[in-house]
């Protein structure tokens, strides 16, 4: 898998070892009401942000509600801005060498 297109962005820099918990996506704030998994770049959508994002989850199947983020990886290292969509988990999961962290208590 060296050649696989989900690798073209140096993501391995902030992934690799990274400790990841499963967990339903919810907006960081008003502006900030979706992600991308940061390999596929899968759409991720909170669906308690309002009726439009709710119909969005209910009208398009590939937008996911819910994913792994990767703990202590954002700019303040506190953070859990990036996202990694189940498939892609699944796909790299040996090559970053992903640890599993418990749900959080309130699921997120």
């Amino acid at each position: 898998m060296t050649d696989d297109w989900r690798l073209d962005r140096g993501q391995a820099r902030y992934l690799r070892g990274a400790t990841v918990v499963r967990k339903p996506y919810r907006a960081r704030s008003e502006t900030w009401e979706h992600d991308h998994c940061e390999l596929c770049w899968a759409k991720f959508v909170d669906p308690t942000v309002s009726e439009a994002h709710a119909q969005l989850v209910r009208d398009d199947p590939t937008v996911l509600t819910e994913g792994y983020a990767a703990l202590g990886t954002g700019p303040n290292r506190e953070d859990d801005c990036h996202w990694i969509c189940t498939a892609c988990f699944e796909d790299f999961r040996t090559r970053f060498g992903w640890r599993v962290a418990a749900t959080p208590a309130g699921g997120g």
